[in-house]
């Protein structure tokens, strides 16, 4: 028989939901108070439990314990702005805890789909989800070879914060704009960020965890992803 490659679970297993469940209490979330998520008081506590329960160090952030700045913003708008996904169908892309999925689904679009690649994020997003009353479709996949089909709408919180990570999210985005979908990101100003190719939507000062951005407020601003005009530059278009 032929070595397989192993592949992670597609969906949350009961032992990482209980994990999930565990090591996070419910609260509702700082500037977008519409939405409860199950959080964590301590990141780095968090992490090394998360190593310690997975026998592996090394192991990215717990991203799905906490409501980072760049999907607070975009949260914020999706529920300001519900015309932006109302009856639309929506992808939540490196969804983390799914406060953007949850977002859009409270504010009226007609499917939401939230990708993971980290099996514990599927899971608490499965929980925030039944906890806000809405349904969320996660599953564990990496999606950035693909251009997020059949998404009308593609939602990202905060995914420019590492050169590598940069370099597969910006094609990803751009292949979904170019098949018609409207790409809406958050960014705390992280270095990352090509801002020429985007236009901005909104600017908040948000809340966040001081021990994960050294500040109690962090600038937070929403942008939408433009084409390309003939000359190279983006072109400016409204939602």
């Amino acid at each position: 028989m032929p070595n397989e490659t192993p592949t992670l679970p597609d969906r949350a297993a009961p032992v990482d939901a209980a994990f999930v469940r565990r090591e996070t209490s419910p609260a509702l979330v700082p500037f977008v108070p519409e939405v409860s998520l199950h959080m964590a008081d301590d990141a780095i506590t968090l992490w090394e439990t998360t190593e310690s329960a997975r026998g592996e160090v090394g192991l990215p952030p717990p991203f799905w314990a906490f409501a980072w700045a760049g999907g607070v913003a975009v949260a914020r708008y999706v529920l300001d702005h519900p015309g932006l996904v109302r009856g639309r169908t929506v992808l939540d892309v490196a969804a983390g805890s799914g406060l953007v999925g949850i977002a859009a689904a409270l504010a009226g679009a007609a499917a939401v789909r939230a990708a993971e690649i980290d099996a514990y994020a599927v899971a608490a997003v499965g929980i925030n989800a039944e906890a806000n009353g809405v349904h969320v479709d996660a599953a564990v996949e990496d999606l950035l070879d693909g251009d997020g089909g059949p998404a009308e709408v593609v939602l990202a919180g905060d995914v420019f914060y590492e050169r590598a990570m940069a370099a597969r999210f910006l094609p990803f985005l751009e292949r979904a704009l170019a098949r018609g979908a409207v790409v809406v990101v958050g960014d705390p100003g992280r270095a990352y960020l090509p801002r020429e190719r985007f236009t901005e939507l909104a600017s908040y000062e948000v809340p966040v965890v001081a021990d994960l951005e050294d500040t109690a407020l962090k600038r937070t601003t929403v942008w939408q992803l433009v084409p390309l005009a003939a000359g190279g530059a983006a072109s400016e278009r409204s939602t």
